[in-house]
């Protein structure tokens, strides 16, 4: 169940004079509806929970860290391009309700973060100075650019005003509410988390016995039309014997079968095309492919029938209710830092140049072929923006997008530019970038890693910016 107004109000007394003239240092997305602000105040580094789950929507203080994607969402990219460093100038419940509003000066001036904790309505919002929303979690593009009013309180909270769900029993803890909140809902969320993850592992094991099957289907129907070479040693030995007696263009031959102790007569076709020398050859070439398939289809399907049966039985336990995760969701405590330099190598590990966009969208750019093709083939999903200079050797870009969603002009062209700028083109400063849905574009059959076909792309002619660039390396060196 979401926190109650009234419980909110409670919080709010409780943070709002520890959090005002705070400093957002760090900024995280753990999950869909999940945001932490890590808020730096005098002497002291809190982390503010703000969760926008429509069962569990609620704000608090919380004393453990969530483990986080490899890679942020594209929302909580957009607040660390634009929030964070911001000073926080006041926190403030909106009306009464299920609604807080964080007041901020960031770089590019005043703004806010709102989070409407109504539910099933739940969403959080970023203002410009003139109240108009910029961004929200729920990507709800027709509310981008329109005035921002508080949605109308219409569901009254049942049960006794002053009743509260949770008992402030830590004294130690400089805000007793939030860790009484903290506490109730780390049990209902691990249990649902574990849930969520049974699930999710019951899909993947059904789409891989599915391929599997499919593949071992494949593997034994292979190995059936090699077992009908199985006898055409014999056939190309019988046809070497009588390799004499044998003119281009009969279409078959009668030798005796010396091979057999009974020494029957046996008719063996032939290819009227070929020599008898090319008849014999292609009787022991077929030959051979029936032992090389027998050599590797048959260990193959042996293996792939153990690894059916193990994901069968693991889905059988699923269905059962007797399965556990190997490793079951936690949340870990905040260790000490090491250091803001391992931080930072920590975080650009891996392959890839990395960039973000002006409105918060990750970049990657390919640094040689073989990244080339992992970045489009590997990591790049359908619906992603994929770049490239036209017509010229250079970097595959992508831009990730989620599903269903449009990339922003000021974001194509960022992409653009960093297409042209790890491209041959380089040196000229301008050129036609192409782009299109990273599903339009194929691999070249018998081509070197990296060479593509697209279709369905569009063109952008664009120049090398040097502040768009600045902004761009500025942003990665920040992150």
């Amino acid at each position: 169940m979401a926190l109650t107004a009234m419980e909110i109000a409670k919080v709010m007394g409780e943070l709002a004079p520890a959090l005002a003239n705070g400093w957002i240092q760090k900024i995280y997305q753990p999950a869909d509806h999940t945001l932490v602000l890590e808020i730096r105040t005098p002497g002291r580094t809190h982390r503010l929970l703000i969760s926008c789950h429509p069962e569990t929507s609620r704000i608090h203080v919380i004393t453990a860290a969530f483990q986080n994607p490899p890679t942020p969402p594209p929302f909580c990219q957009f607040l660390r391009a634009h929030l964070q460093g911001a000073h926080i100038d006041q926190v403030e419940q909106i009306q009464g309700d299920r609604i807080v509003q964080l007041a901020l000066t960031a770089k590019e001036g005043s703004c806010k973060l709102v989070a409407e904790l109504t539910g099933k309505t739940s969403n959080l919002l970023v203002l410009d100075k003139a109240g108009l929303i910029r961004r929200d979690l729920n990507g709800l593009k027709d509310r981008v650019g329109q005035l921002y009013l508080p949605p109308a309180r219409q569901q009254r909270e049942r049960g006794a005003a002053g009743q509260s769900r949770f008992s402030q029993s830590n004294t130690e803890s400089p805000f007793p509410l939030s860790a009484a909140i903290e506490a109730h809902y780390f049990t209902a969320e691990a249990t649902s988390v574990v849930e969520t993850v049974r699930n999710t592992r019951a899909g993947i094991l059904r789409k891989s016995i599915k391929k599997l099957r499919r593949r071992l289907e494949a593997w034994h129907e292979d190995l059936a039309k090699a077992e009908k070479y199985k006898n055409y040693d014999r056939y190309g030995e019988l046809i070497k014997a009588s390799l004499g007696t044998i003119r281009k263009g009969q279409t078959e031959i009668a030798v005796v079968d010396y091979f057999d102790e009974e020494l029957p007569n046996l008719t063996i076709p032939l290819d009227q095309a070929k020599t008898p020398q090319g008849n014999m050859d292609d009787y022991f070439r077929k030959h051979r492919k029936q032992l090389a398939a027998e050599r590797e289809l048959r260990p193959r399907i042996e293996e792939g029938q153990k690894e059916l049966e193990t994901l069968r039985q693991e889905l059988t336990a699923i269905e059962q209710g007797t399965w556990q995760p190997p490793d079951k969701p936690h949340r870990t405590p905040v260790r000490p830092r090491t250091g803001k330099r391992k931080d930072r190598q920590e975080q650009h590990q891996g392959p890839f140049r990395r960039f973000t966009s002006s409105d918060g969208l990750a970049i990657y750019v390919g640094r040689n072929a073989r990244e080339n093709d992992e970045l489009t083939f590997g990591l790049a999903k359908s619906d992603d923006l994929w770049l490239h200079a036209r017509g010229t050797p250079g970097s595959h870009v992508v831009v990730r997008l989620g599903k269903g969603t449009d990339p922003p002009p000021e974001t194509i062209r960022d992409a653009a530019t960093l297409a042209l700028l790890y491209s041959d083109l380089k040196k000229s400063g301008k050129g036609d970038v192409i782009y299109t849905r990273r599903k339009w574009v194929k691999k070249a059959k018998g081509q070197a890693p990296g060479a593509v076909i697209v279709t369905q792309e569009k063109s952008l002619h664009v120049s090398l910016d040097k502040k768009r660039l600045d902004a761009l390396k500025a942003r990665s060196a920040h992150e």
